[in-house]
């Protein structure tokens, strides 16, 4: 224990070490002198700013760049992260109407060049530089025409600065969005500037994250749906940037879109509500969905499962699952252990749904949102069917994984049933969880059997089965003990356990990034006493 400790702190050092011994070659000017070694020629692409309307939330209202105080902005040192990385991405070059005054604008970014023509690590971190040049060259319009030459070549300089240091650090980033978004910028930068060398090293990139972060049918290793729409949002950008510019577009890129779309609109056609699994959270897809409309993108898909999960749906009901086993260590950041959850929907409201997830990974809230008591299913004895360890970065990753099996799923068009077993808990606690959940059409009602198979029969743990609400839900226990009525809006549903002990509590809310509020969730208990224990429950419509 004492020899493993001794390494630890002999590993934190060196490491400490390599970062300061890299920072100073950052900062360097040698390092300086590689990255400024650039060919000189103005922009030749100038893309459509629209072609950004998938990424950019901005309000329509368009402003003038007199509603903006720039004068000292950028020697501003009292503001907060988020409004820094805000600032300097640039993004809001698309908030500005195009009867602002170039001469200004353009007075802005020389400013922000001559403060930041050398490598700063706050102001050219990865993720902010990327989203930088994405912006400058899409708003070329404002920040770019009618300008000088002087100006032009300071411009030009220091974008292909910047492409340069991005390609030299972009590889050591442990991020895939950064990577994405840099990937992107690399390959606008080539498009605009014909610049073959970034453009094959933003090729060989893009292929590489196609690569290894996409499984054979094309859905994301980390099976997190949020980063699906992430994904596909960037290669249509790039497919659209390569169009415009009458480039040719990579057969990779157009396959991986066609994936990916397949995906997408079977997980959001005709669903308002977002799906909370696995890193998910609530998002609004309508500008997304009008954008890839616009664009004439119209996939379709007439299967229910992609990527582990299960969709079967109707005009006025969508029962959802996760039948999919957890991801491997290096994209489970955002995975939680939700085996075998559902979510349950009507005239898409959410009768049942998990309880969403908290994103900023140094919150507590963070890996209390990744438990199985926060999705509706099984949890033993307060533990999950999965767990996690924290990492060096703190981002808490799966330890220990688990296998799903004896999966069926059948839809017709009057009735719905799938079923799956998982060993989450075998080793720990010797004990297989199997579910099968029916939906009858007719009369609306949703039937459920959760079995636990206890192969150990020394231990005889407690149990609890989950089915969380809407925060807008309201709940009401019958007088017998035996019923509990779910109000929600304009339905009312009855969930009936017999002779099960059934109650409700209240729990925590995560659908909306990194905040929470209390809901109500339904909760089944009892104890594992014999070698096989059955929970029948059912969900139905109130005529």
């Amino acid at each position: 224990m004492i020899l493993k400790n001794s390494l630890n702190h002999i590993n934190v050092f060196f490491t400490f070490l390599n970062t300061q011994a890299r920072q100073y070659y950052l900062n360097s000017r040698l390092y300086n002198k590689k990255i400024s070694r650039v060919r000189l020629n103005n922009l030749e692409y100038k893309p459509s700013p629209s072609l950004l309307d998938c990424l950019i939330k901005y309000n329509k209202e368009k402003k003038n760049i007199n509603s903006f105080l720039f004068n000292d902005i950028w020697n501003n040192e009292n503001i907060s992260l988020k409004d820094y990385k805000n600032l300097h991405s640039f993004f809001w070059l698309f908030s500005l109407d195009l009867k602002s005054s170039k001469k200004d604008i353009q007075s802005v970014i020389l400013k922000w060049i001559d403060k930041n023509i050398n490598y700063n690590a706050s102001s050219w971190e990865i993720d902010i530089l990327s989203k930088r040049i994405i912006s400058w060259i899409s708003n070329s319009k404002m920040s770019y025409e009618d300008s000088s030459q002087s100006y032009k070549n300071k411009f030009d300089e220091i974008t292909k600065k910047q492409i340069n240091h991005l390609i030299n650090e972009i590889g050591r980033s442990i991020w895939v969005d950064d990577k994405m978004i840099g990937c992107s910028a690399i390959i606008l930068a080539g498009i605009s500037y014909n610049d073959k060398n970034f453009l094959s090293y933003g090729f060989n990139l893009l292929r590489k994250i196609i690569k290894i972060s996409f499984d054979n049918e094309g859905f994301p290793k980390s099976r997190n749906i949020r980063q699906l729409a992430f994904y596909l949002k960037y290669f249509v950008l790039i497919r659209e940037w390569l169009k415009e510019s009458q480039n040719e577009i990579p057969e990779y890129l157009n396959e991986i879109i066609f994936y990916l779309g397949q995906s997408y609109v079977l997980i959001h056609k005709n669903i308002e509500p977002n799906f909370l699994f696995n890193g998910n959270q609530i998002s609004k897809n309508t500008n997304f969905n009008n954008y890839l409309k616009r664009l004439g993108y119209n996939f379709k898909n007439g299967s229910f499962e992609t990527g582990g999960y299960i969709f079967l749906k109707n005009k006025k009901n969508c029962l959802a699952a996760d039948l999919g086993v957890p991801p491997e260590k290096e994209f489970s950041k955002d995975y939680q252990s939700g085996a075998l959850s559902f979510e349950f929907l009507s005239n898409n409201n959410k009768i049942i749904c998990n309880s969403g997830y908290f994103q900023n990974f140094k919150h507590q809230l963070n890996l209390i949102s990744k438990s199985t008591a926060c999705h509706s299913s099984l949890n033993i004895d307060n533990s999950s069917s999965v767990s996690f360890v924290k990492q060096k970065s703190g981002i808490n990753k799966i330890n220990s994984s688990l296998k799903v099996f004896n999966k069926k799923v059948l839809s017709d068009k009057n009735y719905w049933s799938l079923e799956a077993s998982h060993n989450g808990y075998l080793k720990k606690f010797g004990i297989i969880h199997h579910r099968k959940i029916e939906f009858f059409h007719e009369i609306s009602k949703l039937s459920g059997v959760d079995k636990i198979e206890k192969r150990d029969n020394l231990k005889e743990p407690n149990f609890e089965i989950r089915f969380h609400l809407d925060p807008v839900a309201k709940v009401m226990k019958t007088q017998d003990g035996k019923s509990i009525y779910i109000g929600l809006k304009s339905e009312g549903w009855k969930f009936t356990s017999l002779n099960n002990n059934i109650s409700f509590e209240t729990g925590l809310y995560f659908g909306n990034k990194n905040k929470f509020i209390e809901n109500q969730n339904i909760l089944i208990s009892g104890k594992v006493s014999d070698n096989e224990v059955i929970i029948n429950w059912e969900i139905e419509k109130i005529k």
